[in-house]
């Protein structure tokens, strides 16, 4: 089965299953829910980094690329893990954070012992440039002592790499072999397309620097590279990049089979459709016709140029897309779904984030005192500092941190949801009472949903390899696209709002076959009329 088949699901160990009832999720919580994995059908599984961290960035500053996290667990319980999925049918796929590592790192303190063949490991240099760095303030800190800087493009403790010393690259592709070793086959890079600074760095005002470290051509020639020595030699790994401020040309470059790169590639510019004036901390109602644009540019050109997309709506780093893209109080269930089929039917391969696949939405806590994360708390700091008050700075963190998907796994109705027996390191959502596991998987209907979803991809070769076309790029309440593949097509409605709309259906389809939608099927006819939130794919 090629990766274009298959289905990936993403799982936020700290939030999933605590064993140990220390509050935090663990592997062997993972492990115990293998089967309810399998059920749903997914082929494999994305593990959020596991690694030995001082936890600044969420265990994206990592201290040792080739051990496990003694808050997750112990070696041996990776491997059990593993045994238990390959048992299942599913691989695990484990994230590569290639760009930076922390400041606690082994190479890092030798550098700063004085080691200067670990200091040119980093890119330190006497001069810093105007460069911002994305969790805000300067992109450079001073190193120890030393007259020089280091660069951090994240946080202070995240100290990036210089990827043009050869000894640098070669230590992280052996990281890649440890890991394929042990069986892992799957990989997702951090902030990949990041890796390529200039030889010479410059000031750059633009876009508080982007461009003088993004999508650089080196950046291809460094990640075929790592292909070729590492995971390009054995068949059935799977690869994808997460690409920060990227480009469709850079994507397809990335993800041309011929080029030999990474499979697949993760971009963001449809989660910014809500930011207004491109501002994460603000609010306003999603822009439907560029959600719309951004996808069928996307859609096309990836499938004229043969590049592949990573699709998801969720990750650890978004609040839950039913809260920012349908009316979760009136339309939840149907929007859970309509939202599934616009991507799951889609060209590309689909990501799942744990929870969305029973409809969870954003925790819906009262105060700030519930947040933890980092980046949530300097924003509400900065909105008050930029004239908010307290209730208006709260209600922008309350729709767009980054906890709001990653409170607790909610698994039934008892005190921390199923997720531990004592108080969680965040607290759980509001509504575990309503929608957690237990009861989906008794009464509800958005999990076999996603169960049918998964299956027709692997029972129809054009939802896995069709091309994609454009439909009704100017309606304004729908998001529709044509599959097509050796003489066979496919029509995928989505109606994005909570009113019905009614389009004319063309010919070839008003006798086609109803594969899925989200309501009970009706009839064909030249006249359609989607309901709220509707999703429908018709088959010819």
């Amino acid at each position: 089965m090629s990766f274009k088949e298959k289905v990936i699901y993403q799982i936020y160990p700290k939030s999933f299953l605590d064993t140990n009832q220390d509050g935090i999720g663990d592997l062997p919580g993972i492990k115990q829910k293998i089967p309810y994995l399998k059920r749903l059908g997914v082929d494999m599984i994305w593990l959020s980094p596991i690694y030995p961290s001082p936890q600044n960035d969420n265990g994206y500053d990592v201290a040792n690329y080739t051990a496990i996290n003694p808050m997750f667990g112990t070696m041996t319980d990776f491997e059990n893990l593993m045994a238990t999925a390959k048992e299942h049918g599913i691989e695990i796929m484990l994230d590569m954070v290639f760009n930076h590592v922390s400041t606690d790192h082994e190479w890092f303190q030798k550098a700063l012992a004085g080691d200067k063949k670990y200091q040119d490991y980093f890119i330190l240099r006497d001069e810093p440039t105007d460069w911002v760095s994305k969790f805000g303030g300067n992109a450079w800190a001073p190193f120890g002592d030393t007259d020089k800087y280091y660069l951090h493009l994240f946080d202070k403790t995240q100290a990036d790499l210089n990827w043009r010393n050869p000894e640098v690259r070669e230590e992280l592709f052996e990281v890649l072999r440890f890991w394929m070793e042990k069986g892992v086959k799957g990989f997702r890079f951090d902030v990949i397309n990041l890796i390529g600074k200039d030889e010479v760095l410059n000031d750059c005002a633009e876009n508080d620097g982007k461009p003088a470290y993004t999508d650089r051509p080196i950046t291809h020639d460094y990640i075929h590279m790592m292909n070729q020595a590492t995971f390009g030699k054995e068949d059935g790994l799977i690869t994808v990049g997460e690409m920060s401020f990227t480009s469709v040309e850079n994507c397809i470059l990335y993800t041309k089979p011929e080029r030999e790169e990474l499979n697949m590639t993760f971009n963001f510019h449809h989660l910014k459709v809500d930011y207004e004036d491109g501002k994460k901390w603000t609010q306003m109602p999603f822009d439907f016709a560029r959600l719309k644009e951004l996808f069928h540019t996307w859609g096309t050109q990836m499938s004229e140029e043969s590049g592949w997309n990573a699709l998801f709506w969720n990750n650890h780093d978004q609040p839950r897309a039913l809260n920012r893209f349908v009316d979760v109080d009136n339309y939840r269930v149907a929007g859970a779904k309509m939202l599934a089929s616009a991507i799951h039917l889609n060209r590309g391969t689909p990501y799942i984030y744990m929870g969305e696949e029973i409809g969870m939405v954003d925790p819906d806590f009262d105060s700030m005192e519930k947040y933890v994360d980092v980046e949530s708390l300097n924003a509400y700091q900065e909105l008050l500092l930029a004239g908010k008050t307290e209730q208006e700075a709260f209600e922008i963190v309350k729709a767009k941190s980054r906890d709001n998907s990653r409170t607790p796994m909610q698994w039934d109705s008892g005190e921390y949801s199923g997720f531990s027996d004592v108080a969680p390191w965040l607290a759980v959502g509001k509504s575990a009472n309503e929608i957690n596991v237990a009861k989906e998987l008794q009464e509800g209907s958005v999990f076999n949903y996603y169960q049918k979803l998964i299956h027709l991809r692997k029972e129809y070769l054009i939802i896995a390899e069709g091309s994609y076309e454009v439909f009704l790029p100017d309606h304004p309440q729908i998001y529709g696209y044509i599959r097509r593949f050796e003489g066979h097509s496919l029509l995928v409605l989505n109606n994005f709002f909570a009113k019905e709309t009614t389009i004319e259906l063309p010919a070839e389809f008003q006798t086609g076959e109803v594969l899925i939608s989200n309501y009970d099927n009706e009839e064909l006819n030249q006249d359609f009329t989607l309901k709220p939130y509707q999703s429908i794919a018709i088959y010819r």
